[in-house]
């Protein structure tokens, strides 16, 4: 009798995750996809707690296959992400966090969702639970959109639908050398491959849980190891898209969320030490990526923090960090009849400084909230030439029905 193929693979990487591990599990368990098209992949990463135990009892009542497997101790969550996934045959994979859990029915919509639009990967609204969790890229439903006219390169984490079919075509597995943003390099990439994504933005399809006890990955780990992931990230970008445009759109994402922090509220509370190391990691990235173009599309207290690194001043840069720590506004400056905006951050126009107007320049999208300022006519042109740009792209996507192998090639 042959067996069928289930519709998902859920790949559960555990470590130390009890009591969160219950819930989890029952979010698998409580799925209205059914049993039959769904299998389980749990990896058990070295756990003390009864983890393992768990997962093996689980796996003796589960309504759907389980698969339990039980190894040393990794490090990180690729190493079990990647054996989960070389075990899986599910035409679709999800990888599920083991602190935390699905909402109702997430299977069957994303399932549903990608099986209708014939996309490669399916982005489930998901909620904090004692957390915050990313919201831009889901005020609305899409059946079909692509990394560059939506929001979602700003979500990364692996708590995705994913093709399988797209993942081995290109061989994609876990970058096991990074021991943070290994998913980010991960989603970024099956984005960037995908022949077209999808978004459920209607219903809560999986809940990010906050571990109160410190353990949560995302909350540990060396400074160093987010240089680590900015450079790895942009590395991706660099080959996989080509100068211009598109590129400078995505390395918006590992400027602003990788590296910005490491230059935020706790660089004042960094020894020289550390202030001085982490110039040292960035300057080789701002050097490589930084430019003109990935400058315009961020805000300007960040452009300007960023510019400073650039610069390698990490004394003007306290400053700004000083200013902003005490929550103090920059005056607008209006020029150019008020079609140009000004914010008089600390060195805007300092000579010895030397930093350029242009970094203090607010584009469109801040400078409206300030009164006074109105479009000037090359900004009115520009904004419609962006539009008619985004409306040929949205044309231009693959139909519903194509399967060409993939949007961009390494």
């Amino acid at each position: 009798m042959a067996v069928t193929q289930p519709d998902v693979t859920v790949v559960i990487g555990a470590y130390e995750a009890m009591p969160y591990l219950v819930e989890c599990l029952a979010s698998v368990e409580a799925q209205t996809l059914d049993p039959a098209r769904i299998e389980v992949v749990a990896v058990d990463d070295g756990s003390k707690d009864g983890t393992g135990e768990y997962l093996e009892e689980f796996a003796a009542r589960a309504p759907m296959p389980v698969t339990v497997i039980r190894q040393e101790n990794s490090g990180g969550p690729s190493g079990p992400r990647n054996v989960g996934l070389g075990k899986a045959a599910g035409r679709y994979v999800f990888f599920l966090d083991a602190d935390d859990r699905l909402g109702p029915e997430a299977l069957e919509r994303m399932v549903a969702m990608a099986d209708k639009a014939g996309t490669d990967v399916v982005l489930g609204k998901v909620e904090g639970v004692n957390r915050n969790a990313p919201k831009s890229m889901f005020n609305k439903t899409l059946e079909r959109t692509d990394v560059y006219s939506s929001n979602i390169k700003f979500t990364l984490s692996a708590q995705k639908l994913f093709r399988r079919a797209l993942l081995e075509r290109h061989g994609m597995r876990f970058d096991e050398s990074l021991w943070t943003g290994e998913d980010a390099l991960f989603t970024l990439e099956a984005y960037l491959r995908a022949d077209g994504i999808s978004v459920v933005a209607d219903h809560t399809c999986y809940y990010l849980v906050g571990r109160d006890d410190g353990k949560h990955v995302t909350k540990s780990g060396s400074y160093t190891l987010r240089f680590d992931s900015a450079r790895a990230l942009m590395g991706l970008i660099e080959r996989m898209v080509p100068a211009g445009p598109k590129r400078d759109v995505l390395m918006v994402r590992p400027f602003t969320v990788t590296l910005l922090p490491q230059f935020g509220p706790v660089f004042l509370r960094d020894s020289e030490e550390v202030r001085r190391t982490k110039m040292e990691l960035a300057k080789p990235l701002m050097d490589a990526h930084w430019n003109e173009g990935v400058a315009q599309r961020i805000k300007v207290q960040e452009r300007l923090r960023l510019h400073l690194v650039a610069m390698q001043r990490p004394d003007l840069l306290k400053d700004v960090l000083e200013f902003v720590k005490a929550k103090r506004e920059p005056d607008p400056v209006l020029k150019k009849q008020n079609t140009r905006l000004y914010l008089a951050y600390p060195h805007f126009r300092d000579r010895k400084a030397g930093v350029p107007d242009r970094v203090y320049l607010a584009e469109a999208r801040e400078a409206k909230g300030y009164p006074g300022w109105r479009k000037g006519p090359a900004e009115t042109f520009l904004r419609r030439a962006k539009r008619k740009v985004r409306r040929t792209l949205r044309r231009a996507l693959p139909s519903r029905g194509s399967r060409p192998g993939g949007a961009t090639a390494a």
